[in-house]
């Protein structure tokens, strides 16, 4: 593991980042929420990996590691809370993906600015505290393999999201029985593999949409056998259509 970089307080501020920037790994004595209003955010700490898109953003608790990397023209917003005190995500004791509305957006805008003075702030902190309490919470994870076996199928997966494994397949590959495999996906990852390999093939599909790529070529990259199959399984999964997140997450660009 790479040596974790400490940084007490966590900052709130805006930043302009570039597809293909790093934030190395680092942790915080503060709570953090992570945002990006324009672009993709691939979060990775111990528990597992996030994306942070326009619609959602990232609680990641006081004293967690987490790393970053920016896909597409990024603008990034980080709010911090102390960690003392009663933190607005009382249940969120690992980082916890959240939805973002529209008021829950411009209050992250606007508190991660420069003109704000110590009074707004302090009321726009306030608004977003009782806001965030009634956030729908959002499960989408790639959770981290613990078990040898199990990591290694999944990298072997995500490797070729075109290739289409099966789970006899992948446990010859792992050298283990197909129930041990399948046991280790429940127990683990809360998900049987197909499950599993569509969240991989969704996250992946989203990092590829904010890119740039088109919906036929996402589709055909993260290995669905067609277009309208991927776009019908997006939508269940984000929500909204594949186009109207490629153009929602790439607003400078598409302009």
């Amino acid at each position: 593991m790479s040596q974790i970089r400490h940084t007490p307080v966590a900052p709130t501020h805006t930043e302009d980042r570039e597809g293909g920037d790093l934030i190395d790994r680092h942790r915080h004595d503060d709570h953090q929420l992570i945002y990006v209003s324009s672009g993709v955010l691939a979060i990775r700490t111990e528990h597992g990996s996030w994306v942070a898109s326009n619609d959602r953003a990232l609680w990641v608790p006081a004293r967690t590691w987490h790393e970053h990397r920016f896909y597409g023209h990024s603008r990034f917003h980080t709010v911090g809370f102390p960690a003392t005190g009663a933190a607005p995500l009382l249940a969120a004791r690992t980082p916890t993906v959240i939805g973002v509305d529209a008021l829950v957006r411009e209050l992250l805008i606007a508190l991660t600015g420069t003109t704000l003075t110590p009074a707004e702030t302090r009321h726009l902190r306030a608004v977003l505290r009782d806001r965030l309490r009634r956030v729908e919470l959002q499960p989408i994870t790639l959770p981290t393999a613990r078990d040898r076996r199990l990591a290694d199928a999944c990298r072997l997966v995500e490797a070729d999201l075109q290739r289409p494994y099966t789970l006899s397949g992948l446990a010859r590959h792992v050298h283990t029985g197909e129930r041990t495999l399948s046991r280790l996906f429940r127990e683990e990852f809360g998900m049987t593999f197909p499950q599993w390999r569509t969240r991989v093939r969704v996250f992946t599909a989203m990092v590829l949409l904010a890119e740039g790529a088109t919906v036929t070529d996402t589709a055909h990259a993260c290995g669905w056998a067609t277009t309208s199959a991927f776009v019908h399984t997006f939508a269940q999964t984000m929500g909204t259509t594949p186009g109207a997140y490629r153009a929602g997450a790439r607003p400078q660009q598409e302009a």
